[in-house]
Formats: structure tokens, sequence, C-alpha cells
């Protein structure tokens, strides 16, 4: 009867540990087939362009979407508005400098997804660590994801305030440029994702 009982409190202790144990799977997104498109206004228009994913993967525990991690190769910003001879490889110029983004000192920026609430079937609310131009700050954004299996295509609109990245270039916020000078501060990020076969 002691053994029975032994056997008995062994494999539910067994059990509990598999319960709880994290079983995370990452899920690679394919680069190729993945982008984030920026957009940039002022009170006269605004200019936008694509920038790529290096590499990154959401990950899942048991089936469910946990978290994630992306990396964005900043040295790959274009300007998709703009033909490059009238403006476009100008512009791209100036992101690239100290003014924006300062790509030679900084060419990586990061997302680490950090929390996920599922809202409903492809719904889910987010909280993640970006970091810009070395400086991370927390953003919380909602994205929709279709999953099959463990198979995903994400979007997502990331809705930032440049400031807080150290991206200070004719901000009226940090300068008082003249109104028709001055960008806004507000960027808006579309994040599309597509995973790996």
């Amino acid at each position: 009867m002691k053994k029975i009982l032994l056997n008995s409190i062994l494999s539910l202790c067994i059990l509990s540990f598999f319960s709880f144990t994290n079983h995370t799977n990452k899920v690679n997104a394919n680069k190729n087939n993945s982008t984030v498109y920026w957009t940039g206004s002022k009170p006269t228009g605004s200019h936008s362009g694509n920038v790529s994913l290096k590499n990154g993967y959401l990950s899942f525990d048991h089936g469910k979407l946990v978290g994630g991690n992306f990396t964005i190769d900043m040295k790959t910003i274009t300007c998709t508005d703009l033909e490059p001879d009238k403006g476009g490889n100008k512009l791209v110029g100036h992101l690239n400098n100290e003014d924006f983004f300062d790509v030679e000192k900084y060419p990586e920026a990061n997302l680490n997804i950090t929390k996920v609430k599922k809202l409903n079937v492809q719904e889910y609310e987010m909280k993640g660590d970006l970091t810009i131009k070395g400086i991370t700050k927390e953003i919380e954004f909602n994205t929709e994801i279709k999953l099959n299996g463990n198979s995903y295509t994400a979007v997502a609109k990331l809705i930032i305030d440049r400031t807080e990245w150290g991206i200070e270039y004719s901000s009226k916020k940090i300068l008082g440029a003249l109104a028709d000078k001055f960008i806004y501060d507000e960027m808006e990020l579309d994040v599309f994702l597509v995973s790996e076969k």
C-alpha cells in the first residue's frame, strides 16, 4: 500500500513538473518578406520609406504566444515617396546622420516584447522595450497576428515620440522651431512580419 501511495505521489510530482516547465519555442521571422514602413510628417507634408528586419522571432509556450525579439538594420533605411535624384538620396543621407538615427554609431534598433495579452482571436496587446540610438523605452501597442500552428503573419502600428530616443532635429517641443519649419515628434512605424516556413 505504501509503495502504491509513493508511486502515486511521484507520478503527480512528475506531471506537475512538466505542467509548469517552460517549453518555449522560437519561430523566426522571414527577414526577406518582413519589413518596417516608416512615416514622418511636418505641417507641409510627409515622407515615408522602408527599413529591413535583420533578424527576429516570436516565442510560443505550449502553443501560446508569450513574447519575441526583433532587430532592425538601420543602415537599410530607404525613402519611397521621392525619386533618388529628386531628393530621395538627400533625405536618406540626412536620416542616416547625427541629426536623426546616426546609423554609423547605432546600426541597429531592437524591440524586445516583454508582455503579451490576448484580446480576441487575432488581436493582442503587447508591451516591449524599444531601443533606438542606444536608448531603451517601454512602449505599448496592439498587433493582429494570424497563427497557423506556430507559423504566423503579423501587422502592427507603433506610434512613438522620436524625442524620447534623442531624435530632436527640428522638434518644435525641443527647439521652438517656426510653424512652417518643424517636424512632428510622432513617427509611425508599420510593421509587417511573416514567419519562416
